[in-house]
């Protein structure tokens, strides 16, 4: 496996959850991460205890400008990029038409947009560079959709395209494209939005800490080769 000491990944929604871990995992195998979320407070907070190899950017992945401020602050500070994990994303249960526009609005601009918006900011310093990792952080409901979620499987199923139209646009050029598409996962996805604290199921979940040791592996493979699309689901999870 590649040793990932002194790489320099940036994270999307980093602020929680899988994006928070994947953070943690990293800087333990020895890199250098780059947190970006809307709650700078949380970042703030995460970052103190990564001993120096962090750095927290607020943004909004919904806002170009503000991937961008992203890519630059990691070039900034740490004088590379490596990596991109675009993991922000939201969700809600509840039929086509049970949830408002608004929030059917929201979970399609921030899961599709909120993916383009990242890889369009790093692809450029990627190409310059003459390599890069993007891994897009989906969901199994991109694969084989899901009741009482349509329209986030719709958005998930998005990011499984993306990747594999990046994947046969960028390889020749030493950019590797990976998705990860866990089963249910015990975070803050759908909290107040169908799912609850005390949820039936959260304890039979995958952790955080599972997609985020996927994300280490992936970004640890040889160069020689790549990772497309990886499924996972807990043991105990029901269809």
């Amino acid at each position: 496996m590649r040793d990932l000491t002194g790489q320099v990944v940036a994270i999307t929604g980093a602020s929680a959850g899988i994006g928070e871990a994947s953070a943690r995992a990293l800087v333990a195998k020895g890199a250098k991460v780059v947190l970006g979320a809307r709650r700078i407070e949380r970042l703030e907070q995460i970052v103190e205890h990564l001993d120096g190899s962090a750095l927290a950017v607020e943004m909004d992945v919904r806002k170009p400008e503000d991937s961008q401020r992203l890519v630059a602050a990691a070039i900034d500070t740490f004088g590379q990029l490596d990596a991109l994990v675009a993991n922000a994303g939201i969700g809600a249960y509840g039929g086509i038409m049970d949830l408002s526009d608004e929030k059917l609005a929201e979970m399609m601009d921030i899961n599709v947009a909120g993916t383009v918006w990242p890889i369009r900011a790093a692809v450029p310093h990627f190409l310059e560079k003459g390599e890069g990792d993007i891994v897009i952080v989906s969901s199994v409901a991109g694969l084989r959709g899901a009741g009482d979620e349509a329209v986030y499987a719709a958005t998930k199923f998005a990011q499984v395209g993306l990747a594999g139209g990046l994947d046969r646009e960028l390889r020749s050029k030493n950019i590797r494209v990976s998705t990860i598409c866990p089963g249910g996962t015990d975070t803050e996805f759908a909290m107040g939005w169908g799912r609850t604290p005390d949820m039936e199921g959260l304890d039979a979940m995958m952790r955080p800490k599972n997609i985020a040791d996927a994300v280490v592996t992936i970004l640890s493979q040889p160069k020689s080769m790549r990772t497309l699309i990886w499924s996972m689901r807990s043991i105990d999870e029901q269809d």
